[in-house]
């Protein structure tokens, strides 16, 4: 059942490691010696304190990418309404919230990244010790990592979801407008780091700010809401015990 989120670590190792073969704190792992290894726990504390929505926002072009196929819904499937439901123990709980639970943790990464990242622009100065190269890394692997996990739920995870939910059916449901909304910043903020590491344009943390102003609150929103529609409060509205323990999660 972790097949999948496990194939995310490995693509995320071989395509780094491309880029630098040495040891670099790129974030989400560190790279030493042909491995890899996860830098944050699970149960890591991220603040959210640190993101300013910005005043001016800039309009948006959603971006193309999308599942590669959308899931039909299974007809005449039975909801229940919370009153309607008995309330959980704290082993049941555990069992429905295991998604949730999942994605809380790989939505931690993102969000020690990105504040990472938008403090140095915040502040004009990139964190103590860290190279200009190493900080144009971090924010490489933070869009490559983002990149790679929207594409394996909105292939493998939200189609299985769909059939029973409906925020996960169909290219209105919010969560996935999000993803597209997200893209469309995220995609002009990996293009300039990598023109920055090529030499094609000269780095400046105000510039990356920019980039990073249009899309920041709506990935704060996003990683939110997906867990909470994750949650053990609203699995169990579409999902049995067993069925949540078959997801592919």
């Amino acid at each position: 059942m972790r097949a999948i989120w496990r194939l995310q670590h490995c693509k995320n190792f071989i395509s780094l490691n491309k880029l630098n073969s040495q040891t670099l704190p790129l974030g989400l792992f560190s790279i030493p010696s042909f491995r890899f290894r996860v830098a944050i726990s699970a149960k890591s504390h991220i603040s959210t304190a640190s993101f300013i929505s910005p005043s001016n926002r800039q309009e948006t072009v959603m971006s193309e990418s999308k599942p590669q196929e959308e899931a039909k819904p299974v007809e005449n499937v039975e909801t229940k309404t919370e009153e309607e439901l008995p309330p959980l123990s704290d082993h049941e709980f555990k069992i429905y919230n295991r998604a949730a639970d999942h994605m809380e943790y790989f939505h931690n990464n993102f969000r020690r990244s990105w504040n990472l990242l938008w403090n140095a622009c915040a502040n004009n100065r990139r964190p103590q010790g860290m190279s200009l190269k190493q900080f144009i890394m971090e924010g490489l692997q933070f869009a490559e990592h983002l990149t790679m996990h929207h594409n394996i739920e909105e292939t493998y995870i939200f189609p299985v979801l769909a059939k029973k939910m409906p925020e996960f059916r169909g290219g209105r449901a919010e969560l996935l407008r999000q993803h597209k909304q997200i893209h469309a910043g995220l995609d002009h903020f990996e293009e300039y780091l990598k023109k920055c590491r090529t030499g094609d344009e000269e780095f400046e943390l105000s510039v990356l700010k920019t980039k990073m102003e249009t899309w920041g609150e709506v990935l704060w929103k996003h990683l939110d809401q997906e867990v909470e529609t994750l949650g053990a409060n609203n699995m169990r509205k579409y999902w049995t015990k067993e069925e949540v323990m078959r997801l592919p999660m």
